[in-house]
């Protein structure tokens, strides 16, 4: 028959009479695509429902058995499984023509999913349990089904029979679902049964192969399973405690509980699916089983916001019940004291936290597709539900719900959610869960993702029941009901948590609830807010009142307030909208743009929560704001539109002050440009660096033209800026000075106007002025601060031929030109190069110099309280440690390897890597531990508005510090420990650096 089959399938289709031609359209109207190889399966050498001649189906019966094919998700699929099946069962066709209900329910299993076809294959008598004296149609309740799933012993043989004895009522499960005789409810419901039942039989057969006396022990179903809404596939969320029998030894009871946990665990992963214990204390670092006291002792003390919200599921499975009904006595009162906004007032604002961070760590394409994880997903719904169940289920008991629809309706009912729109919310709800069902039996394998082709769109949309409407395809139709779907999730997930919020002040009419002043606060205070009665006046002050203003401000706050909650300090961010809507509620375009241009209103939300130093540059320049709009804006100017543009700034006026007013407001422009890109994720500390020290540069050059017209330097003066430090690295940091040297070519007559022009261009741009200062630090020129500010360059070379010392030479090491006399800075760059790249490299001595330097700088430097482990730039593995490091190298090698003959770091470190000065796993070491503590100086003075180099270990400014830098970890105290483990890596590879440089 195979043979036949393939011979029908591969007939030329171009020398087909018109005949076949006919029969072949019959098919495609059947449903089929490849109509070939379907009248080949069809026909007399297949099944025989097909006659060639008469170009249809045999019989009555046979057409009834064709269109039932038809209509399944994959006639072709459906059709190509029926004869896999029927070689292993010749008896197959005969009952399905005698028994209608057979075939609705065989065909959909066939056409829906190739795993459960192979299942039928390798298991050829399991395709009778869907006949319909079988009675397939009705669930036959939770103990029948654990009666079901009972193997006698353990062992192998025992079980692969649970095994096939799962497939089997997972087999009818799937059927029922896919003829529509359960509703998406029943189905979840009856798959959550199946794994209990899965469970209970693993533990019989785990317990039966246990050597000794077997400790008391009780699995606990945890996350979809705890809420009876499972899917096909899934992980199987599980707690397990135990005590000992009587007043036996706990510790032995727990290691034998744990070995039983261990081979239950591995039962199941072999029958079904991974048994997940990743919700227990600790997650994966902790034991895997634990007693009652020991449960009680961490949720009581360290357990996190999303623990508790987890508990919300938790449900008795199998085991010792009287133990699994003690553990719950002692962890559901913890739940809704941890909710208690008086004792734990961030908890619902940590879990939030959570929500968004798996939101954030989609791609855009997952974003869009995902109906778990995604925008208008299954978790929108959850988490919205789970959220106002911790908010008010303190004080009303009928919503401690496990399962997501009876606590959407508990809500519904006690009047938390408006009718309409819990009506809505479970309706999507169930729509959602039957396409990941669907997309899940397809090959019984763990998916949550739409799919992008055509031809997998096409699948879907037939197995949930689509047809062509009109003009519009199955795809069509089924992509406009999902699209709408999710937008309508997400505005109501946005709706339920925040809306009310506004109503309370606001007073608009509206289906749900309206919350009394006092009830706004208490959900104000559980999102985070530290002065609710003062976010409650803000918002009131933004929407109060019928003005075209407030309405649109009303249409804004459900979906800014998320973000504000979620920052570490969400009455900060909300006042400073406030603060920026009032100074632009009048502009016509202000409220247009956060309304039409998306991004923008959640942008500005996000950066405003975040940081004071962004804050602080918007009040002072407020239509900076449209750069939120064009992702193009979010891109660092380039060095040359940047000078060109702040040259003609101060081209415009003819008095100093004020052009170098035009130029300072210019740069606070392209601060807020680079702070916002940096924030969104779109630069990283090195381009964070180069450009500021392009803006840096543009503004020097600019301002020094200014200077010079200020004090009337003639035009033959030859004057230079040679940047220094990070300046001259082109690695500043948003609190750098601008580290400079000054030089002039003249002789005695020009050194006096040089240094007027020195002076007055430093004045200009440190002078007090709403706009940021660029402070001007010249401490790095010879004989420090006591030596003159401005030398010729006759002066630089005389001093660095007959006085320059070690740590000169090493600080030029970043000198490059950056405004005034381009050809007098080559001139002085050229003086540099032998003193900075030493020909014979350093001897002892000066090696030793510098290191006696660097210990005195480690040990002198470092401010008085500060953490070593975390200071950025002096402590241990920080910025020095690491530059000290590239800088000696430089220092002892650069004479002869042209290579390192670089201002920057991580190119030195590479160059250093090609040079065999270095190995690939230090400079990577180095890169990361600059890197990092490099992003976190920004993210201080981002969050903080102010310059710092000590990570703090705890507190706000830590979460303003790791939000800043989107940490995907769920504590803040984990990027404190990623730090130290980077900076520890770091520093040891310093310390044998520098002890191998010693000669």
């Amino acid at each position: 028959m195979v043979a036949a089959v393939r011979a029908g399938a591969s007939g030329g289709l171009v020398s087909r009479p018109e005949s076949a031609r006919r029969r072949g359209d019959r098919l495609s109207r059947y449903g089929f695509a490849d109509v070939a190889r379907a009248a080949a399966l069809l026909g007399p050498d297949g099944l025989g429902w097909w006659d060639a001649g008469a170009g249809g189906p045999t019989d009555d019966g046979a057409a009834a058995l064709v269109r039932t094919v038809g209509s399944t998700a994959d006639p072709d699929l459906a059709l190509h499984q029926v004869h896999r099946l029927v070689a292993v069962a010749p008896e197959v066709p005969a009952a399905l023509r005698a028994d209608p209900g057979l075939a609705a329910r065989l065909l959909a299993v066939l056409g829906a999913s190739e795993a459960l076809g192979d299942h039928l294959v390798g298991a050829p008598t399991h395709w009778a349990q869907l006949a319909s004296d079988t009675d397939p149609d009705t669930f036959r309740g939770a103990e029948a089904l654990r009666a079901e799933l009972s193997p006698a012993g353990g062992g192998t043989a025992a079980v692969e029979e649970l095994r096939l004895a799962y497939r089997g009522v997972l087999l009818r499960i799937a059927a029922a679902d896919l003829t529509g005789a359960r509703t998406v409810d029943e189905v979840m419901a009856e798959l959550a049964a199946l794994a209990d039942g899965t469970l209970a039989a693993a533990l019989r057969i785990s317990e039966a192969e246990a050597p000794g006396e077997l400790p008391r022990l009780a699995v606990v179903a945890m996350g979809k399973c705890g809420g009876r809404e499972l899917n096909y596939v899934s992980d199987v969320d599980v707690l397990f405690v135990a005590e000992p029998v009587g007043d036996g030894d706990t510790d032995a009871a727990l290691r034998a509980a744990t070995a039983i946990a261990v081979r239950l665990i591995d039962v199941c992963r072999q029958v079904a699916w991974q048994v997940d214990a990743g919700l227990r204390p600790e997650g994966r670092d902790g034991p895997l089983v634990r007693t009652v006291a020991s449960y009680r002792a961490y949720y009581t003390r360290w357990a996190k916001g999303w623990e508790f919200q987890a508990l919300l599921k938790a449900r008795p499975v199998t085991g010792d019940a009287a133990l699994a009904e003690e553990w719950l006595d002692c962890v559901r009162p913890l739940v809704w004291q941890a909710t208690d906004a008086a004792q734990r007032p961030k908890m619902v604002a940590e879990v939030r936290a959570m929500r968004r961070r798996v939101e954030d760590q989609l791609s855009a394409a997952d974003v869009e597709r995902e109906i778990k994880l995604g925008r208008g997903g299954l978790r929108d719904i959850e988490f919205a539900v789970q959220l106002l169940q911790l908010v008010h289920g303190r004080s009303d008991p009928e919503l401690r719900e496990p399962n997501t629809l009876a606590a959407l309706a508990a809500l519904t009912a006690g009047g938390y959610v408006g009718r309409a729109d819990g009506e809505e919310l479970a309706g999507s709800y169930r729509f959602l869960r039957t396409v990941e069902h669907r997309l899940q039996l397809q090959h019984l394998r763990r998916t949550h993702r739409i799919p992008d082709d055509e031809a997998g769109l096409r699948w879907l949309a037939h197995a949930l029941g689509y047809r062509a409407e009109g003009d519009r395809t199955v795809v069509q139709a089924f992509l406009r009901d999902w699209s709408r779907l999710a937008r309508n999730v997400r505005r109501l997930h946005e709706k339920l948590l925040y809306r009310p919020l506004l109503e309370a002040v606001a007073k608009v009419p509206t289906e749900a609830l309206r919350l009394t002043s006092g009830a706004a606060e208490s959900r104000l205070a559980a999102l985070g807010f530290e002065d609710p009665a003062g976010a409650l006046r803000h918002i009131g002050a933004l929407t109060g009142g019928v003005s075209r203003t407030a309405a649109i401000q009303r249409t804004l706050l459900p979906a800014l307030l998320p973000e504000f909650a979620d920052a570490p300090e969400p009455d900060h961010g909300l006042l400073a909208y406030r603060r920026v809507s009032e100074k632009l509620g009048r502009t016509p375009w202000y409220l247009r743009l956060l309304r039409d241009s998306g991004p923008v209103a959640i942008r500005l939300a996000r950066l405003l929560g975040t940081s004071r130093y962004v804050t602080d540059l918007l009040a002072r320049d407020p239509e900076a704001l449209r750069l939120l709009a064009d992702d193009a804006e979010l891109v660092p100017r380039e060095p040359a539109a940047l000078t060109e543009a702040m040259s003609a700034a101060v081209r415009r006026h003819d008095r100093p002050d004020d052009a170098v007013g035009a130029l300072r407001a210019l740069r606070r422009r392209e601060l807020f440009r680079i702070a916002c890109a940096d924030l969104l994720g779109r630069l990283d500390v090195v381009a964070v660096g180069r450009a500021l020290s392009d803006v840096t540069d543009a503004v020097l050059a600019a301002a020094l033209r200014v200077a010079r017209a200020a004090v009337d330097a003639p035009a033959d003066l030859r004057f230079t800026v040679i940047g220094m430090g990070r300046l001259g690295g082109a690695e500043m940091s948003y609190g750098s000075d601008a580290d400079v040297l000054f030089v002039h070519s003249g002789g005695d007559d020009a050194q006096s106007r040089a240094h007027a022009v020195a002076e007055k261009l430093r004045a200009l741009l440190s002078a007090p002025a709403p706009d940021p200062p660029l402070p001007i630090d010249a401490g790095l020129r010879p004989e420090g601060r006591q030596g003159p500010l401005v030398r010729s360059l006759a002066a630089y070379r005389s001093y660095y031929a007959r006085w320059s010392r070690v740590w000169e030479s090493q600080a030029l090491l970043r000198a490059r030109y950056v405004a005034g006399d381009a050809a007098l800075g080559d001139e002085f760059l050229a003086v540099a190069d032998p003193v900075r790249y030493p020909a014979k490299g350093l001897d002892t001595a000066q090696v030793r110099e510098i290191l006696r330097i660097k210990a005195r700088v480690d040990a002198e430097r470092l401010p008085r309280g500060a953490d070593p482990a975390t200071h950025t730039k002096l402590g241990r593995g920080g910025l020095a440690d690491v530059e000290w490091t590239v800088q000696l190298l430089q220092l002892r090698y650069a004479g002869a390897t042209p290579t390192l003959r670089t201002t920057r770091t991580l190119d030195a470190l590479d160059a250093a890597v090609g040079a065999g000065l270095l190995t690939a796993a230090d400079a990577m070491e180095l890169s990361a531990a600059w890197r990092l503590a490099g992003s976190v100086r920004n993210a201080m003075m981002l969050v903080r508005g102010r310059p710092s180099d000590q990570l703090p270990r705890h507190g706000v400014e830590l979460a303003g510090v790791v939000r800043a830098l989107r940490f995907d970890g769920e504590d803040p105290g984990e990027f404190v420990d990623e730090y130290l483990r980077t900076a520890r890596r770091a520093r040891h590879v310093v310390a044998d650096r520098m002890e191998a440089e010693v000669p």
